[in-house]
């Protein structure tokens, strides 16, 4: 495993390297502002039943009484005072105009003709284009679910297609792919079609997601790792941050994914200037090309001499492709054997509570005292932070140690919050805001770490199959929000159990801090006892081999 030493000769921390972050920064802006879109082209607003009908019948035909009475006499009211969404008196009930009788008895049927929504806040969102509304009101949350089997699906298929063909003609796909059917997606007329659009706009933009982090990872050396995952990852959090304003200052749900998906067109256009992965190149036997990317480097981070050394380039390929050169891995490949079962095993469990905890927090901004676009944002915001301390903290405490705390203190947060009354809403915003922000450290440690865990030749597959459980998480996370109509705190409660049995498995890996990258399976299956050093690492089965460990 000597690809470390070439990137040492070729500085593996330069120009190039910045420059690939800079390169894949658009893109990664554009997936947050999909991910979370839900958030605001399926809100649903203040509603109440059309009784526009009722006029039309006569029934208020020189009644004299103002448009607020006939709603009085039309529609029952809440304990607050506001008009009921989905119910309307039988028949209007003018005795109500010149008493505050009890209106609890009056015979109600549901709404006879649509419903009238206020559009002080969106001019247009998904439920108010086609009724969401009461009986169909799971259907907004089905929206984000829908769109999340898409990027399940699209982990599998890109998992798959990355490691065979590549990280950069497979992202160019993602580009196209995202692009064609997110603007499709804005000129739906219905429902079902619009449904589908987004499932396909959810499949290719896993493409970018599983891209941009490889290729960023698999470009630097060993102890810069963390800091160009998590700085490569402030670009979500600009995204997310953005997707408030964007949402802000567009109220059409139609001209929001536009502009949502617009940014693609550019990465388009700056795709060509991205290098394809040394690491697959060599991993696939494919020494020219990855030649021609090592110089590249070399030149671009002033590493003048590099070309001298290009017979250790055959001899790393000879030494990686320890199998049949042209052999294509595959997803049985992680489970084949026990060390790499076992491991599979794990980050399933460990994903899956990462996403559907930090998804479950993300997609619920009501209820904390402030409007949707200022929760959103600080939501966000708190991102920053997370991440920076992440850095620190995992060159400090390690991968391991940041993902289990990340996940418990997040359980922790969500647990407090249950038991806080609704009336200390500031507490409960500072309780609330504060797990967002642990939730998005677990993710940020949890990308970072995957890479680091799974062996080259199969690094993409086992971010696929990664990203595949994680968004099966994701995808059950709104219908677990729907549990509230059957008790308020059960959406809570879930989570929170996720999050606390997630960060105990995650407690079980191996710690990957300073070690070098495992390039096939024989170095999880079968490490080099006599190369690693004191740094190597032996945890629940898998081994890693050392930053230490001397080049033979």
């Amino acid at each position: 495993m000597k690809f470390e030493s070439i990137l040492e000769e070729i500085n593996g921390f330069g120009p190039f390297q910045f420059a690939i972050i800079a390169l894949l920064c658009t893109p990664r802006i554009v997936l947050p502002c999909h991910f979370l879109l839900n958030n605001f082209i399926a809100a649903v607003p203040p509603h109440h039943c059309d009784i526009s009908t009722l006029d039309e019948g006569g029934l208020f035909r020189n009644s004299g009484i103002t448009q607020e009475q006939r709603l009085t006499v039309s529609v029952p009211t809440r304990e607050n005072g506001d008009p009921k969404s989905c119910e309307m008196f039988a028949e209007p009930q003018f005795q109500l105009l010149s008493n505050s009788s009890n209106s609890s008895d009056l015979q109600t049927v549901q709404c006879q003709s649509g419903w009238v929504y206020d559009n002080s806040t969106f001019t247009s969102t998904v439920a108010t284009e086609w009724d969401l509304v009461c009986d169909r009101k799971s259907l907004t949350k089905t929206t984000s679910t829908i769109f999340f089997f898409g990027v399940m699906l699209g982990a599998v298929a890109f998992g798959f297609l990355c490691d065979k063909y590549g990280r950069k003609k497979t992202l160019l796909a993602s580009y196209i792919m995202s692009m064609f059917f997110g603007f499709s997606s804005a000129f739906a007329n219905h429902y079902p079609l619009f449904a589908v659009l987004r499932f396909l706009t959810g499949f290719g933009l896993t493409g970018i997601t599983i891209n941009s982090i490889v290729l960023s990872i698999e470009w630097v050396d060993v102890s810069h790792r963390s800091f160009i995952g998590v700085i490569g990852s402030l670009a979500w959090s600009v995204g997310n941050m953005l997707l408030a304003g964007f949402a802000y200052l567009v109220n059409d749900w139609r001209s929001l994914i536009m502009t949502v998906t617009a940014p693609l067109g550019f990465a388009i256009l700056t795709w060509w200037w991205i290098p394809e992965s040394a690491r697959w190149l060599l991993a696939n036997g494919k020494m020219e090309e990855a030649q021609y990317y090592l110089d590249r480097c070399a030149k671009i981070n002033k590493r003048k001499n590099f070309n001298s050394s290009k017979f250790k380039i055959e001899t790393l390929a000879n030494i990686q492709v320890l199998e049949k050169q042209d052999r294509n891995y595959s997803y049985l490949d992680l489970i084949k054997t026990p060390k790499m079962r076992q491991l599979s095993l794990m980050m399933a469990i460990v994903w899956y509570g990462v996403a559907s905890t930090y998804y479950g927090i993300s997609l619920n901004i009501s209820g904390f005292g402030l409007n949707m676009y200022l929760t959103h944002f600080i939501y966000a915001a708190i991102e920053v932070p997370a991440k920076l301390m992440v850095y620190f903290l995992l060159n400090i405490i390690g991968r391991r140690k940041c993902q289990a705390g990340t996940l418990l203190l997040t359980g922790t947060c969500i647990i407090i919050n249950i038991f806080v009354p609704k009336d200390l809403w500031h507490l409960r915003a500072a309780v609330a805001i504060l797990g967002k922000g642990l939730s998005e450290a677990s993710v940020t440690t949890i990308f970072l770490y995957t890479t680091e865990l799974y062996p080259t030749v199969v690094r993409q597959n086992g971010l696929g199959y990664s990203s595949c459980i994680s968004r099966l998480g994701v995808s059950i996370a709104p219908l677990i929000l729907l549990l509230e109509d059957v008790w308020t705190v059960l959406p809570q409660i879930i989570i929170c159990a996720m999050a606390i049995i997630s960060g105990l498995v995650s407690l079980l890996l191996p710690e990957t801090l300073n070690v070098r990258l495992p390039e096939t399976i024989d170095d999880i299956e079968k490490p080099s006892r006599k190369d690693v050093s004191s740094h190597s690492v032996e945890s629940s089965g898998v081994f890693l081999e050392s930053k230490n460990t001397a080049d033979t």
